[in-house]
């Protein structure tokens, strides 16, 4: 295996290559290979984030985090069809999340629901097709961090115009990488394949009431970081029922694990090193191979910043509270929704 090979494993490769490797001299490499890997991953998001702030403005930011998930997820991922007709996938994800998040934020909260399930459901259809490629983690967690972190005025048109930029960028990444795929099926097979009696198209369903009721629920009690809850409703409804469970006892016990450990290191850092704290979260994420500790280092640069607007112990205590509720609140909802799906099921099956 090249260095450059190896560069492209995940942690999970990287670390099952290391481990069964037996030559010390060739685990030393990998080791260094492995290392020079995350801290290089790191400089980029780094690069890129900055590069955004400074062309379109530091209140767009999130912009350049956004572009960079795309691109880190399209170099590799598929949406299921022929990659020119991906590309009219990618364009289309774009314009949702041009519009949707600005769109949604200057409403009421009842009109906003409405807004948001429709968004979030086109970027299902169209990202999702290839429900192992776990594209929703991009594509929706991009639709709620630009709704976090909104934008309006001359601010908005450098949003529009570096999701634009960040689009064709993508683009041309995504069809050098995937130009060779052997898909027959079309753009619009993603539709004629919608039918509610398929797995697939139930989980779009649940994923976006279940998202959609989340922020709807946290706008009509006024709570901040309506995001939150959206993110971490996204992170545990998963495609299958029986997967759920497990995935919301981990989201809500390592989160709290994940501020203990922000808590500890806030005290014990000088302040002058408190703002390298997301950047050693973002270092941790890259040595995580797991869920569990990618959700612990996760919570660092979030509760960095909600820490500047609500105070350290506010910071934590909304991580925490709408990390659990929102985990235990998926839950209930799949439920809640299986049992009603299976009821139109069978009314349906009584008339046939």
């Amino acid at each position: 295996m090249t260095v450059y090979q190896e560069l492209q494993l995940s942690s999970a490769g990287s670390k099952n290559l290391i481990r069964r490797t037996e030559n010390k001299e060739e685990k030393r490499r990998h080791i260094l290979i492995y290392n020079v890997k995350v801290y290089l991953v790191v400089a980029f998001c780094f690069a890129v984030v900055t590069a955004f702030s400074m062309l379109f403005g530091s209140a767009n930011s999130i912009v350049g985090v956004v572009v960079l998930l795309a691109l880190l997820v399209l170099r590799q991922a598929d949406f299921g069809i022929r990659t020119s007709h991906g590309l009219i996938c990618i364009g289309l994800i774009f314009a949702v999340l041009m519009t949707g998040p600005r769109i949604s934020n200057m409403m009421a909260p009842g009109a906003a629901f409405f807004v948001n399930c429709a968004c979030i459901m086109i970027l299902m259809v169209l990202g999702c097709h290839n429900v192992i490629m776990s594209n929703h983690s991009t594509f929706v967690l991009s639709y709620l961090l630009l709704q976090g972190y909104d934008v309006s005025g001359a601010d908005y048109q450098k949003r529009v115009l570096g999701l634009f930029a960040g689009m064709l960028v993508c683009m041309a990444v995504f069809y050098k990488n995937q130009k060779l795929r052997p898909y027959r099926r079309s753009f619009l097979d993603l539709f004629r394949e919608f039918h509610i009696r398929s797995a697939r198209s139930w989980w779009y369903i649940r994923m976006t009431l279940t998202v959609s009721t989340a922020l709807l629920v946290m706008n009509l009690l006024g709570l901040p970081r309506a995001m939150w809850a959206g993110i971490a409703c996204m992170s545990v409804c998963l495609p299958f029922s029986g997967d759920m469970k497990p995935r919301a006892k981990t989201r809500g016990m390592y989160n709290i694990l994940g501020c203990a450990v922000f808590v500890a290191l806030y005290f014990l850092l000088p302040e002058s090193l408190h703002p390298y704290l997301g950047i050693l979260g973002g270092i941790g994420v890259g040595y995580s191979a797991g869920y569990a500790w990618q959700t612990v280092f996760n919570t660092f640069g979030a509760l960095y910043i909600a820490s500047g607007i609500f105070g350290l112990a506010g910071a934590v205590v909304l991580r925490i509270g709408t990390n659990v509720g929102a985990a235990c609140y998926t839950m209930l909802c799949d439920q809640i929704l299986n049992r009603l799906f299976g009821r139109e099921m069978k009314r349906r099956e009584s008339y046939v």
